[in-house]
């Protein structure tokens, strides 16, 4: 195997992916998955992840749990390394919008929103990082947003807890990476998911979030697979704290 292709290779490394079931986090762990990680998929929806583990066969095990359940999440981590071994990758691309106004929003709907966007990424990345620490290898990869740094309508809640990722993303990067542990994050466009689709069908809105991309289109889910697998690989080996918008140049404009 020549040094560009093992760059990329991850065989022998231990992945867990959070929202697993659907959108952005299937397409991860698929894509982590094929590159040769065994891969644990952790998402509430039981029988999605039942479709998902005949897809990938014996290098994808499940764990059906809320992770928003800050709780639980010692009793999970304990169970996510039972599958295969304390994971190498983590990937957290859970989350909820609840796309309240500023004068609609609630206690339920921002702390919700807040707990499963923001909290759970850090707290079970705390809990996941002793053994990272061991190995002196490890990338966390958190879910960004074009909300990161644009303001959209409905979406206050949702955007502070993208906006709060890419400082988070920066402090656990100044945390943990003198220990071999890269923590960047993606900052994904519009793509057809689960968490999208109100967006998807309205066609003059989806045409117009085309045409406000350098590109001239919206994302595609491949469109994924080469800068998730460069943040969960040896290629990215000096890059920490960044994050990587995938946004076909939205945020460019």
């Amino acid at each position: 195997m020549d040094k560009s292709t093992s760059l990329f290779n991850l065989t022998g490394k231990v992945a867990v992916v959070t929202g697993a079931s659907s959108g952005l986090g299937r397409r991860s762990a698929e894509v982590l998955a094929v590159a040769g990680a065994k891969v644990v998929g952790v998402a509430r929806r039981t029988e999605v992840l039942e479709s998902l583990a005949l897809e990938l066969g014996e290098n994808f095990s499940y764990i059906s749990a809320d992770i928003s359940d800050r709780g639980r999440l010692a009793d999970l981590c304990l169970e996510i390394n039972s599958k295969f071994g304390p994971p190498d990758i983590l990937v957290h691309a859970a989350g909820v919008n609840t796309r309240q106004t500023a004068d609609e929003v609630t206690d339920l709907g921002w702390d919700q929103t807040i707990s499963l966007n923001l909290s759970t990424p850090f707290f079970l990345s705390q809990l996941l990082v002793p053994e990272m620490k061991k190995k002196g290898w490890g990338r966390i990869v958190n879910f960004a947003s074009v909300q990161t740094t644009r303001a959209f309508p409905g979406g206050i809640a949702y955007g502070a807890s993208k906006g709060a990722i890419g400082q988070l993303t920066r402090a656990m990067a100044e945390a943990w990476s003198s220990h071999g542990i890269c923590v960047n994050a993606i900052g994904p466009g519009f793509f057809p998911t689960e968490l999208t689709q109100i967006v998807f069908e309205d066609a003059e809105r989806s045409k117009r979030n085309a045409d406000q991309t350098c590109i001239g289109r919206n994302g595609e889910m491949e469109d994924l697979d080469g800068p998730l697998l460069f943040l969960c690989s040896e290629a990215s080996r000096y890059v920490t704290g960044q994050v990587l918008m995938v946004d076909g140049g939205f945020t460019a404009k």
